[in-house]
């Protein structure tokens, strides 16, 4: 059975898609942008921006009943590889006891509202 999750912890989908889509214990969350939720403008800055990524992930697996600890999978897109160092300090602080999901990180030539960062999830909970 599928199940569309949303928050509004999180930003609003921008085209048509969902924030979140659960299928028999496996969460899929695309990829999300640093929008504040509250007031759907764009955070600039490289370390404000992946943090306000990963607070909008968290927001959505927080709604599906999960947090970190369930993620297995995670894509991080970067504009530019020279923020690798600094997307991975921030991104790798919101995991405890360093246990980390499989993961990817590539370069790619633009993204969503042309940010810097976005990052894409799957997380599974019995």
């Amino acid at each position: 059975m599928k199940k569309i999750i949303h928050t509004s912890e999180a930003p609003a989908a921008i085209g048509p898609y969902s924030q979140a889509t659960l299928v028999n214990g496996t969460l899929y969350i695309s990829g999300q942008i640093p929008v504040d939720p509250e007031n759907g403008k764009l955070i600039e800055g490289i370390q404000k921006e992946t943090h306000q990524v990963m607070k909008n992930l968290k927001a959505i697996l927080k709604a599906a009943d999960m947090d970190f600890s369930n993620a297995v999978k995670a894509s991080i897109f970067l504009k530019s590889m020279d923020d690798f160092a600094e997307v991975n300090e921030i991104y790798a602080s919101y995991f405890e006891n360093e246990i980390y999901p499989a993961r990817e990180t590539v370069q790619v030539s633009c993204l969503p509202k042309n940010v810097d960062v976005e990052i894409s999830m799957i997380a599974f909970k019995d």
